[in-house]
Formats: structure tokens, C-alpha cells, sequence
């Protein structure tokens, strides 16, 4: 007898993702985070059968001069990683947080002395959308190479509000499509935190995340020179801004944006 057919997770078919702002607090060791991150810690998390992806991008100096902060704990966030899970989610997230409490007692988490957190939390992938010129399907979109993204980052004091219907349903029918049709916007992806079990009509954060073939510096100019539609002025207070900017995709061992300048050479002069 044939056992219940498995259908492959993907992006398109997971329910749950996490996203992460980290701050590296010890400015001289961006190099050191970046390796630790991109060589050891995004590998190894991969590796486990219940991701299904994961990335990570920078907010370089130039992306931060691009960028809307309201939120004080997120202002000072200088990169944001994310995970897809595969189902059953429960399953595949025990699995990747024990990676993450085994890998301190192997002595490989060095950057817990310099790294904070701002927020760090699951979400529910709440709707995708491909640009037709990228050519892929949407469980495609996250794996598709990209040289950023721009991320929009905002909260809802109640979920269950009529005007947060209204104002999700102008972003997906006209803020999304405006999107899709700009040059260098390969897709988009939202989000939306989990209620709270004791409080399921109370505060959402919710994400919307912009995948760039363009460089996000210049696509972040060009949309502030050509804003998206505005949503009507009745739904104007319904979310709450915390983060919206460009951030840049990272090559590996290209780890030199925080850098400090170095000191100009200056010859000696000997006088006899």
C-alpha cells in the first residue's frame, strides 16, 4: 500500500518564516559577524532538512542614508536575515532552534559578546507576487539571485480592525501592482506576526519585502523621486511605520562596508 503522498515544501507552501534585525555592537567586528554568518551559521542552518531557504542582507551606509527609522530599537539594526521552514513547521522550527542552542555549547556562536537583537520573531507568509519579467514561479522567487531588497516594516495595533482590511486590500490591489511594473523589482513577498494566543485581536507586525534586481540604492531614489500610491486619508494612522529602506544582498568575503577609513600614508621627512 502507497503511504500519503508528500508534497515538497517551498516557499509558496510554507507557513511559517522568521526575520531577524541584528546589530552588531563592537563596530570593529562586522568582518568577524559576516564570517561567522556566511561561512559557518547560514550553512549549517540550510543544511537542515526543514529550511527551505534563508538569506541575508546589509544596510550599508549608503542604504541607512536612504532609509526611514521611526522605530528607535530597529534604527540601529545594520542587517536583516530570514528563514522559510518546510512543513509541519512545528517540527522543522524545534529542529533549527536546537542547531542554534547546540552549536553555543560547541563554542560556535562568538558573536552572542558583540550582537544584538532588536526584534527577532516568526511570521506567516501572508501573499507573494512575481514580476512577469523575472520569468520564475513564485515558490522560484526567494532562490532567484538578487541584489537586494526593500523592506517595509510596520504595526498594527489590532489585527481584526475593518480599516486594516481596507488597508491591506489597497496595498495588495494598488501599492503591489505599482510595484511589480517598476523597472528593477523582480517580486514581493508579505508578512504578518502570529497573534498573540492570549491576545489574538491585538498588536501585528507585518512585513513587506521587495526583491531587487536593480541596485536598492537606486531604486530607492527613484521611488522616492515617484512614491507608491498613498492609501486614502481615512486609513492613514492604521499602521504604524517601524523601518522602510533598501538593504544590499552580501557576497561572500565582500565584508568592507563598515570599515573605517584607513589613515592617509604620509611620508617622512628627514631633515639633515
Amino acid at each position: 500500500m502507497r503511504g500519503p503522498e508528500v508534497i515538497p515544501s517551498t516557499p509558496e507552501t510554507a507557513t511559517r518564516a522568521f526575520f531577524s534585525f541584528p546589530k552588531v555592537t563592537d563596530p570593529d567586528r562586522h568582518r568577524d559577524y559576516n564570517a561567522w554568518h556566511q561561512l559557518d551559521h547560514r550553512p549549517e542552518n540550510l543544511a537542515l532538512p526543514g529550511v527551505v531557504h534563508g538569506d541575508r542582507w546589509v544596510r550599508t551606509p549608503a542604504c541607512e542614508r536612504l532609509g526611514s527609522y521611526p522605530d528607535a530599537a530597529l534604527a540601529g539594526s545594520q542587517y536583516m536575515a530570514m528563514y522559510w521552514f518546510a512543513e509541519p513547521a512545528a517540527d522543522a522550527i524545534h529542529e533549527w532552534k536546537d542547531l542554534g542552542d547546540r552549536a553555543i555549547h560547541q563554542g560556535r556562536r562568538p558573536e552572542l559578546a558583540w550582537t544584538e537583537r532588536p526584534m527577532t520573531r516568526m511570521f506567516r507568509p501572508v501573499q507573494g507576487y512575481v514580476a512577469s519579467r523575472a520569468l520564475v514561479t513564485l515558490a522560484a522567487l526567494p532562490f532567484r539571485p538578487n541584489r537586494g531588497v526593500h523592506v517595509e516594516v510596520s504595526r498594527v495595533e489590532t489585527s481584526q480592525h475593518p480599516d486594516v482590511a481596507d488597508l491591506s486590500q489597497f496595498e495588495h490591489e494598488t501599492q503591489v501592482p505599482d510595484l511589480l511594473a517598476r523597472d528593477g523589482v523582480a517580486g514581493v513577498w508579505t508578512f504578518r506576526s502570529a497573534p498573540s494566543g492570549s491576545n489574538p485581536a491585538g498588536p501585528v507586525v507585518r512585513i513587506r519585502l521587495t526583491y531587487l534586481e536593480a541596485d536598492p540604492v537606486e531604486f530607492t531614489r527613484a521611488l522616492a523621486g515617484d512614491p507608491l500610491p498613498a492609501p486614502p486619508a481615512a486609513l492613514a494612522g492604521t499602521a504604524t511605520p517601524l523601518l522602510t529602506g533598501p538593504l544590499a544582498t552580501i557576497t561572500p568575503w565582500v565584508w568592507d562596508w563598515f570599515d573605517k577609513p584607513a589613515a592617509a600614508a604620509t611620508d617622512s621627512v628627514v631633515q639633515g
